[in-house]
């Protein structure tokens, strides 16, 4: 009797054992499933990455518009074009952070960049938390520059849209400034 109970107890701890390898090599198994499924992001960021190409494309378009028509332009319309040019630009640093600071803090280090001269010095530091506090500052700098383009022109605006733009950076500008206190205070 002793020798069946210690038997069915052997025999219970093997399949313990077993059961317990089983779990452990399936768990395993999904954990690196889930961390390669971060390689699913690869095509958005690709896709930014063309985006980028094409909105530089507009870029030089906007560009060769102005330089073709510089002579018959007003002042006004002068200030208005360059604010479209640095719109374009900073819309196209937004798109470079998201790639390079999305891809190195979700996909993969950017290695090669490790001794290089030209390596940005915010990707450093960069995290999911103060890659939002940037992306957020570039918004309300984009935001900015559309409100003052609705300034200078403010006179082919309703003053319904005029507020509404004001009310749109306003808040993009105090969203930014809490979630950058935020992020201070969590990292402080």
């Amino acid at each position: 009797m002793f020798f069946i109970s210690q038997n069915r107890l052997c025999l219970l701890r093997f399949f313990e054992i077993i059961h317990f390898t089983i779990m452990k090599k399936l768990e395993h198994g999904i954990e690196v499933i889930i961390f390669t499924s971060r390689w699913i992001q690869l095509p958005l960021y690709l896709g930014l990455v063309v985006a980028s190409l094409l909105y530089s494309y507009k870029f030089v378009l906007e560009l060769m518009h102005l330089i073709q028509h510089i002579e018959e332009l007003t002042e006004s319309a002068v200030m208005m074009s360059i604010l479209t040019l640095v719109d374009f630009t900073m819309v196209a640093n937004l798109l470079f952070m998201v790639i390079v600071g999305g891809y190195s803090t979700f996909i993969s280090k950017l290695n090669f960049l490790k001794d290089h001269e030209d390596r940005p010095e915010w990707l450093e530091k960069v995290n999911a938390g103060t890659l939002k506090v940037k992306l957020a500052g570039s918004l309300v700098g984009v935001s900015g520059i559309h409100l003052l383009q609705t300034f200078i022109n403010v006179g082919q605006h309703s003053p319904q849209v005029v507020i509404f733009q004001i009310a749109i950076h306003v808040v993009f500008l105090l969203s930014t400034i809490l979630l950058a206190y935020s992020e201070k205070i969590l990292h402080h």
